[in-house]
């Protein structure tokens, strides 16, 4: 049997991999703001190889790069031609790993990707975790102004699950945190949890921050979390990640938004 991160090798080139999107919503108006991006395999047996079985080994083989790179193009352009074909403003969000994060390319292969696409740099965030954020928080300061730079958006993943420092908070370039589903969970059975929720919401908004809550599966939850004032959430109360083709069939029968003024 061929080592994994040959198969891996094998599966890009073969064209194994797929993209699914899972919806963002915004919990003010109930409308359809974005998606998320994920990378999935599935096999010829019609099985799914899990993520956290092959991501590590695309991390810790350097193939992440590769697999990264192809994941920005490919979801830029899907989400540009959405938006173009159904009239309405959508957000794509991309996770950076580490390994991608420190590439010497990063740059470049963002700015490809955004004008090989049309996408504009204002419709994509990129997320990275706090454990990347503070590896090496100076130089991770450095790159984040370069991203901002280009007009992107960046995000926080996972927030509260990692080591980040609040001096260092204030001190990222970021424009929004993402609340890790482990908080959302027992809402509103527990009371810790949305105290927790509660906390990071109003540090959020005192650093002009908006915030996306992951993990959302009932409506007790997206109910508390709109209370709290918390803007956008996914989860599988909203839907699960779902294949380009089932995604745009949800987009194409939301009502088209006005053009942007774009002048």
């Amino acid at each position: 049997m061929l080592p994994f991160h040959q198969r891996l090798s094998n599966a890009l080139s073969y064209g194994e991999f797929r993209i699914y999107y899972q919806p963002v919503m915004n919990l003010q108006t109930g409308d359809l703001v974005g998606m998320e991006a994920l990378c999935r395999w599935p096999q010829r047996d019609n099985t799914m190889t899990a993520p956290d079985q092959f991501i590590p080994q695309a991390e810790s083989s350097g193939f992440i790069i590769q697999l990264g790179e192809w994941v920005l193009r490919t979801s830029c352009k899907q989400v540009k031609a959405w938006q173009d074909a159904h009239g309405r403003k959508l957000r794509l969000a991309v996770n950076l790993s580490s390994r991608q994060f420190l590439h010497h390319n990063l740059f470049g292969m963002i700015t490809d990707a955004l004008k090989q696409s049309g996408l504009d740099p204002q419709d994509l965030d990129l997320e990275i975790t706090e454990g990347v954020a503070m590896h090496n928080a100076e130089d991770s300061i450095g790159v984040m102004r370069q991203l901002k730079s280009m007009g992107c958006g960046l995000s926080l993943d996972d927030f509260g699950t990692g080591y980040s420092s609040l001096s260092y908070l204030k001190r990222f370039p970021l424009d929004l945190l993402k609340i890790d589903k482990s908080f959302v969970r027992d809402i509103p059975a527990d009371a810790n949890d949305m105290a927790i929720v509660s906390a990071i919401t109003a540090m959020a908004h005192a650093l002009n921050l908006e915030i996306v809550a992951e993990g959302v599966e009932t409506q007790a939850q997206g109910d508390f979390l709109r209370d709290c004032g918390i803007s956008y959430a996914q989860g599988y109360f909203f839907g699960r990640p779902l294949p380009e083709e089932d995604f745009e069939a949800m987009v194409a029968a939301l009502p088209k938004q006005a053009p942007r003024n774009t002048a």
